[in-house]
């Protein structure tokens, strides 16, 4: 990335960061119902994957969506007001937040069953094959899936076909609450099982926002040509719990101050320093990003509830809800 690529990618982050705050102080104020999955602190994985990609590549990320929604095209707003069941909202209140989808961008939803979007993203790439375009397909997902069956058969099945598909696993240490490391034989869950399917698996700092553009950059590259899927293991860590009931108690104490000194804002905004980007030109961005995310919030609280009648609508592509033979 050059200096203004990075410059674009920190304020990219920012909106996510302070879009992921706002998501959780309406869920305090009773606005946002059910729960949240918030992805403070895996912004660089989706920014820096997004940076790589074309427009008409194919996106699909798990129940903790969010950054991958915005990073991808949607608007705070569309996010926000989708989270507090709005008719603004991204998908017209239908999904909330674990079912962010903009289809126009490439962002074909997050999905709440673990691991089982991994064969979509195989069957979107196998589809780009067909139509004989050199679109990718990307599934991003949590290390927990990586013992899920669904992991293992998209990967085998790929594999095989050699499809145009890009696995990436944000690896944030916790399968829900528990360590992914105290029930997985491997020192590392995605990147180590890759080459039992005869896929490249390599592991990259996933706070390191230039970082990931490289590798998903050269690996989509990989694929686009014709090589066949890989496997890229981001490590990263979550700024909160699972979700919004969890406290996160569980995660020692010096682990979580280590993780949060290696932030991903931080490390976009030391490298733009050193690139010798002004701070004040920083400060700009932090600026904008709060501006666009503060009307977000505004525009959503004002918007109005969905209409019941559309409740059955979007059930097929055309927007019906009459049942097809």
């Amino acid at each position: 990335m050059d200096r203004a690529e990075l410059l674009t990618a920190y304020e990219q982050m920012a909106v996510i960061r302070r879009t992921e705050k706002a998501a959780h102080d309406l869920f305090l104020q009773g606005l946002v119902k059910g729960t949240t999955h918030l992805a403070a602190g895996h912004e660089a994985i989706a920014v820096g994957a997004s940076a790589a990609l074309r427009p008409d590549d194919y996106v699909f990320a798990t129940y903790r969506g969010h950054h991958h929604a915005l990073a991808r095209g949607a608007t705070p707003e569309e996010c926000l007001a989708e989270l507090m069941s709005r008719a603004t909202g991204l998908c017209r209140a239908k999904g909330g937040s674990m079912h962010l989808t903009k289809a126009s961008t490439g962002m074909l939803g997050s999905y709440a069953i673990v691991g089982a979007h991994l064969p979509m993203a195989a069957g979107a790439a196998w589809s780009a094959r067909l139509r004989g375009t050199d679109q990718v397909a990307v599934a991003f997902f949590g290390d927990g899936a990586t013992n899920i069956g669904a992991f293992h058969e998209a990967l085998n099945l790929a594999a095989v076909w050699k499809l145009p598909v890009l696995f990436v696993c944000e690896n944030n240490l916790y399968m829900e609450y528990t360590p992914i490391a105290d029930v997985t034989a491997v020192a590392r869950p995605a990147a180590d099982r890759a080459p039992a399917y005869g896929i490249p698996g390599e592991v990259v700092d996933g706070n390191d926002v230039v970082a990931v553009e490289e590798a998903v950059a050269r690996l989509a590259g990989r694929a686009r040509a014709g090589d066949g899927p890989a496997l890229l293991e981001a490590r990263t860590y979550r700024h909160f719990g699972h979700s919004r009931a969890d406290p996160a108690t569980y995660r020692p104490a010096e682990e979580v101050e280590r993780w949060l000194k290696h932030d991903p804002l931080d490390l976009a905004r030391g490298r733009l320093v050193e690139m010798g980007v002004p701070s004040e030109t920083v400060a700009e961005a932090d600026e904008r990003a709060s501006d666009a995310v503060q009307k977000a919030v505004d525009a959503a609280k004002a918007a109005p509830p969905p209409d019941p009648d559309e409740a059955l609508t979007d059930v097929w592509a055309d927007g019906g809800a009459a049942w097809r033979t």
